[in-house]
């Protein structure tokens, strides 16, 4: 743990190698957290708000890391001033220092920069055998201007287009007594810059910039200032075509990752099912009916999973046209050899039988194998085990 004498130093930070300089595209694993995580932000946001911002609550959130860290630049946690916590930066320790700092932004109302690494003392993750480092912004959200950014981060996932998100937090390393944000998506959605030649050079690196969240020292009307810049992608989508036991378990884990869960129901019954999150959605709908539905793009997953071997030829049919980022079937290799035949697919196109080789037999272990293929292709991952590799784990 964190020894107790700890001091924070606000010297000039390490700073890290800027990532690739590419065109905005869809990408994954980028940050405002991960996407998915941003309803349970957005959820504490609102909290706060209908309760009249009673108690305070602070927002940390990772601004540099560098070597093994539990998370990425541009991770955010809420902490409420009534002990609640929303999300979570570094997994373990030195969160309870982040909290407990936290803590003491929301009584002072006055942002800090606080850092974990051999120059600062802070060195918990060096001890724990990590050896990464942590740059943390931490600043009070006490009334409804300090969340005035957060309608168009939630307008810009909603909208499931790119964009991002910049944050203005500090000049020659110490914190600014209020950080400033711009979201862009394609025009400017929100600006607390009031600085033309600052806007101007955040929009060019973050049109230019689509991968990693970076931080970039930029002119403005005062002088340079460090600039987080993240992409904001739409969360997950995930699309199950049929109403069974297996389906319903993928609709669970789903949700449980935060994906933006939508079962379509090939019933001719029309109840809903037992076993359905809440937070899925029901869809009736024919093959032909699902061109309309908005979720599908690169940033869906689509299982076909209707146990009929026509009707899941018909869904996947329709679904061979969307640009989807994960496109699967369930069924034995010779079910799935005969689908893929009548469809025109390539295997390489469809994941069919889809999931991982776990060893699964029952609808929920079925789920877990499906899930985790759509993870491993989502992060351009090959889904072995970790012990087997050399390179990074994240």
């Amino acid at each position: 743990m964190l020894k107790p004498s700890v001091r924070v130093a606000m010297g000039a930070p390490r700073r890290l190698a800027a990532g690739s300089r590419s065109p905005i595209n869809w990408r994954p694993r980028t940050a405002l957290n991960t996407p998915q995580e941003f309803a349970a932000l957005l959820e504490g946001f609102h909290r706060l708000e209908q309760n009249g911002f009673a108690g305070g609550a602070a927002l940390a959130t990772l601004t540099r890391t560098q070597g093994s860290t539990f998370r990425r630049a541009g991770t955010r946690m809420l902490v409420g001033g009534g002990g609640w916590v929303v999300r979570g930066l570094s997994g373990g320790c030195p969160e309870a220092d982040i909290i407990a700092r936290a803590h003491e932004v929301i009584g002072s109302g006055e942002p800090r920069i606080v850092r974990y690494d051999r120059e600062h003392g802070l060195d918990a993750l060096i001890e724990l055998g990590c050896g990464g480092e942590l740059e943390v912004l931490i600043e009070p959200i006490i009334k409804r201007t300090d969340l005035a950014f957060v309608a168009a981060v939630e307008c810009c996932l909603n909208a499931r287009q790119p964009g991002f998100l910049a944050t203005a937090f500090a000049r020659d390393g110490r914190c600014l007594a209020h950080p400033r944000r711009l979201v862009w998506q394609g025009t400017v959605l929100h600006d607390e810059f009031a600085d033309a030649r600052l806007r101007e050079a955040v929009i060019e690196q973050g049109r230019r910039h689509g991968g990693r969240p970076l931080v970039r020292s930029l002119e403005s009307a005062d002088g340079p200032l460090e600039v987080l810049i993240e992409s904001l992608l739409p969360p997950y989508a995930a699309v199950l075509v049929g109403v069974n036991a297996a389906s319903l378990a993928l609709a669970r884990i789903g949700c449980d990752l935060g994906w933006d869960v939508t079962v379509v129901d090939h019933r001719e019954s029309r109840e809903p099912p037992a076993g359905l999150p809440p937070q899925a959605r029901l869809l009736p709908a024919a093959p032909q009916d699902l061109a309309g539905i908005k979720v599908l793009d690169r940033r869906c997953s689509a299982v076909v999973m209707t146990h009929n071997l026509e009707r899941d030829i018909e869904y996947l049919s329709v679904l061979l046209t969307a640009p989807l980022g994960y496109l699967g079937a369930i069924g034995s290799r010779q079910r799935c050899a005969r689908l893929l035949e009548a469809c025109g697919a390539s295997a390489s196109r469809v994941h069919a039988p889809a999931g991982l080789n776990l060893g699964s037999e029952t609808p929920e272990e079925i789920a877990l194998a499906i899930a985790a293929e759509i993870l491993a292709v989502n992060a351009g991952r090959q889904g072995g085990s970790l012990s087997a590799g050399s390179g990074p784990i994240h």
